[in-house]
């Protein structure tokens, strides 16, 4: 009788310990989004394209407060080819701003930099279509670099500070360790890690999917 209270009490903490390490784990996660080709305009372009004071029509939410997908989109030409139908995502911003998988880029002949969102200087440009015009771009297209969205009260809990590069678990069939994984945090943030169609299929992971962060 006492060697069984024994076993039980010692399977007992065994589950404990599981269970409060998964749930560890859960609690340095945050949710996969990931990112197909899009484009975001700035107000004179918008103008260009769709016709002056035209504004974007909203489709779907996305993961992070206030950010939308727009039912409107464009069509991106490059020196090799073309994509149509890329989403314009809103708001508009103070620049337009192209986002694409490298894959995209062969597609359209440009070679897309690895960059933060917002880091244009250098980067090559496309022609985008709307309806009602056409831009030429100098500059403005990149492919973002994987990032994680957090709140400043997430961002403390696990330990990580803006602007930090970080390590990611990814688990799955596929999965992997991703290095060089950029952490940004703002009170209009929610937590959500960032990562284009390229890489989402070579790690096999799809929406919500979940990346445990390894700080370094």
């Amino acid at each position: 009788m006492e060697r069984s209270q024994q076993t039980y009490e010692m399977f007992v903490r065994l589950v404990t310990r599981l269970v409060m390490e998964e749930l560890e784990r859960f609690q340095r996660s945050v949710p996969i989004g990931v990112s197909n080709r899009h484009i975001h305009l700035d107000r004179a372009d918008m103008d260009i394209l769709f016709g002056p004071d035209s504004e974007l029509t909203r489709k779907k939410d996305l993961g992070q407060p206030g950010q939308y997908a727009a039912e409107e989109t464009v069509t991106l030409h490059g020196p090799k080819g073309e994509l149509s139908r890329v989403r314009v995502l809103g708001p508009l911003r103070s620049e337009s701003q192209v986002e694409l998988s490298v894959t995209d880029g062969f597609a359209l002949g440009v070679r897309p930099p690895i960059r933060e969102s917002g880091r244009l200087e250098g980067t090559p440009g496309v022609t985008i279509t709307g309806p009602r015009g056409t831009v030429e771009k100098t500059a403005g297209t990149i492919a973002a670099l994987r990032h994680i969205h957090l709140d400043p009260e997430t961002a403390g809990r696990i330990g990580v500070r803006d602007q930090q590069m970080v390590k990611v678990e990814i688990g799955g069939l596929r999965g992997a360790v991703l290095h060089n994984v950029l952490i940004r945090v703002s009170d209009r943030f929610a937590p959500e890690m960032h990562i284009d169609v390229d890489e989402a299929n070579a790690l096999g992971v799809k929406n919500g999917d979940r990346a445990y962060i390894i700080a370094d």
